[in-house]
């Protein structure tokens, strides 16, 4: 799509948007696609001093959409007619301000933004460790992708589906059907602690999509999440620090263990934005290994300053 049929598109959305995406942002936009045509990265950040005081909801839209723009739009990644699979991390039943899983806001914004840019169908879904129709409930996850418009699904045992991986480590593994046969896959992990990795982000929240035995997988862990991240070619991005849980995760349950950030960030480099994520932590990305792993084999960069990151504050 060009760059003026994307601006005509976001004044449309504007105008009729049911959200935050107003006049501010189709500037946003139109100045990041003069900068770079094809950004490979945004951050979108909340304004540290207003941000006690402010709406938590609001701001978790106002992000997204901020850091969707900031890419050039929605309809940069969505074609007219597509089924978009959105992979939150849902895997907990916990409410959403103890941050085991996406913020439902961010992930209603992504459903909305997809819809208003020509997506048929836009199906979230998750393999949690926890009961699915409790995660998915409590999470806050159904109702905002519901009012969205979107479809959620919950993942039945029969439809994964051994597939071929050919990866370093991983050959073979089962995979979600529907998953695969999705024209988009948007990755939308929260940034928290994990026990085992330290950090858990985008790349590990693909192990929502697959079956079998995944306690397996933490024999090798770096090398397991490395294969199926290169299997999933992943084309957007959207990292949720909007809270972050800093201790005891993945599961977490104390709000003591959560920090507001006020943060999103997306892009099409996986491994750039989990870099970006184990900063946020306080983690040189060389010491997380499945993103170091990653790096070596080629998936994406550490260095995801050199990408010229598009940053925007909001108030």
């Amino acid at each position: 799509m060009s760059d003026s049929t994307r601006r005509d598109f976001l004044k449309t959305s504007a105008l009729v948007g049911g959200g935050l995406l107003t006049a501010d942002l189709v500037a946003l936009t139109e100045a990041a696609l003069a900068a770079d045509p094809v950004p490979a990265m945004s951050i979108a950040r909340w304004d540290e001093t207003a941000l006690a005081a402010a709406d938590l909801a609001l701001a978790a839209v106002g992000l997204t959409e901020a850091a969707i723009a900031s890419l050039g739009g929605m309809e940069r990644f969505v074609n007219k007619g597509d089924t978009v699979w959105i992979k939150p991390n849902i895997g907990w039943n916990r409410r959403p301000e103890l941050a085991a899983n996406t913020n439902p806001d961010v992930v209603g914004a992504l459903v909305r933004m997809c819809r208003q840019a020509g997506a048929k169908t836009v199906k979230v879904g998750d393999h949690p460790c926890q009961p699915a129709r409790q995660a998915y409930r409590n999470s806050g996850i159904s109702k905002a992708v519901e009012a969205a418009g979107g479809k959620m699904v919950y993942l039945d045992e029969k439809r994964f589906q051994v597939t071929q991986l050919d990866g370093d480590f991983l050959k073979e593994w089962p995979v979600y059907r529907e998953v695969t046969e999705a024209d988009l896959v948007i990755n939308v992990p929260i940034l928290k602690h994990h026990g085992l990795t330290r950090c858990s982000m985008a790349m590990k929240n693909y192990m929502g999509v697959i079956g079998g035995n995944r306690s397996t997988w933490h024999q090798n862990m770096d090398a397991c999440v490395t294969d199926i991240t290169r299997f999933m070619k992943p084309r957007l991005t959207v990292l949720d620090a909007v809270r972050t849980l800093t201790a005891h995760g993945p599961q977490g349950g104390d709000p003591n263990d959560v920090e507001v950030r006020g943060i999103v960030a997306a892009g099409t480099d996986i491994v750039a934005l989990d870099a970006f994520g184990a900063t946020l932590l306080g983690h040189d990305p060389e010491e997380i290994g499945y993103v170091a792993a990653a790096a070596r084999s080629g998936l994406g960069t550490l260095d995801f300053a050199s990408l010229n990151p598009v940053e925007k504050t909001l108030t």
